[in-house]
């Protein structure tokens, strides 16, 4: 972010670490704070819903979490695609302005947050929110092909013997050129389910000469490979070959796999790994919700953090089913960590 000097390059990463001291806390989940705030979101489009109905909503989940103290947001674009807007009767052009708002949404969330800060008579926390002005970025999300399709695919992989590398590059093309231009810090690869996807990302950043930095998050649900079964080592070594990819790691994963995920993902990478899972909860792909009493309590999730931090991870935070409460615990865990102990090669 300008302010703060840190380059839109991919040493952002590194020079932001080094201003949050080794360690950064990332947002968490989007839709279920924006139900909580009164979004119906029971849509292919699923919380890139409310990018057309209540972006003020988008606006005040982005804030609950910069107050938490988040110092990543990341934008309501994982099921926003320009395909999926234009089958809901928007023409190319609303479709590729919708991305673009995503991103102006968080941006301004930011701002709003600096605003509040600077009013603030003091910095840390007060009245229950972190208010302390500090290196913000914002990162554009990119769901996998599997969230457009919003049949639970991205929890599978299973995209069908007759999907290529060359398909999804053209499927993601457009996107990620419109997301780039909006101008946010990074992009943000998330909830990746195969090497097919990964490597056609890799591939679109080099080929598109995207001037911005990504990380790709996978995601895992046996604690040793991606949801569709590729090996995690191959995964990671796509995105560690890659020169804009920033950062590495796993997201919307149950918690008790992260530990042995991050000893595995260091055996392979020296870039900063980003951890962000899930609840725990188990997600119900027919019906189009999670099961309740399936995952671990905010306690619980919270007492991983600091092994999670001490075993490799630099960039820590939550996905589905997480909360403000969830990222200001991780916040006052990782807040103690000395600044001089990056645990990652940076």
């Amino acid at each position: 972010m300008e302010a703060f000097n840190i380059p839109a390059t991919p040493s952002l990463m590194k020079e932001f670490l080094r201003q949050t001291g080794g360690a950064a806390v990332i947002d968490g989940g989007l839709a279920t704070e924006l139900e909580r705030h009164g979004a119906d979101l029971n849509d292919p489009l699923w919380s890139a819903k409310c990018l057309l109905t209540s972006p003020h909503l988008i606006r005040s989940v982005h804030l609950d979490y910069l107050e938490a103290g988040a110092d990543i947001i990341i934008t309501a674009s994982y099921q926003a695609t320009i395909q999926g807007f234009e089958a809901k009767g928007f023409s190319r052009e609303q479709s590729e302005s919708l991305l673009k708002k995503s991103v102006e949404i968080a941006i301004e969330a930011r701002q709003m947050y600096y605003e509040g800060c600077s009013k603030s008579s003091g910095v840390g926390i007060g009245d229950g929110k972190v208010l302390k002005k500090r290196p913000i970025l914002v990162a554009a999300s990119v769901g996998s092909y599997g969230a457009y399709l919003a049949d639970g695919s991205e929890y599978s992989g299973n995209y069908g013997d007759a999907m290529t590398v060359k398909a999804l590059k053209e499927f993601h093309r457009r996107r990620v050129q419109v997301l780039a231009e909006a101008g946010p810090d990074l992009i943000a690869f998330e909830t990746v389910p195969n090497k097919i996807e990964a490597q056609a990302y890799a591939e679109l950043l080099e080929e598109e000469h995207l001037k911005i930095p990504a990380w790709f998050t996978f995601n895992s649900k046996d604690g040793i490979n991606v949801v569709s079964g590729d090996s995690l080592h191959q995964c990671v070594s796509i995105a560690e070959s890659c020169k804009q990819v920033v950062a590495v790691g796993i997201n919307c994963t149950p918690p008790r796999f992260i530990h042995d995920l991050i000893l595995a993902i260091k055996k392979v990478t020296t870039k900063p790994i980003v951890i962000y899972p899930n609840s725990g909860e188990r997600y119900d792909a027919d019906r189009k919700e999670w099961v309740q009493n399936t995952g671990v309590k905010d306690e619980d999730f919270i007492s991983y953090v600091s092994k999670w931090y001490e075993v490799g991870a630099s960039l820590v935070g939550g996905c589905c089913r997480t909360t403000p409460n969830t990222i200001k615990a991780i916040y006052k865990t990782l807040s103690h960590r000395s600044p001089a102990t990056p645990k990652q090669k940076l």
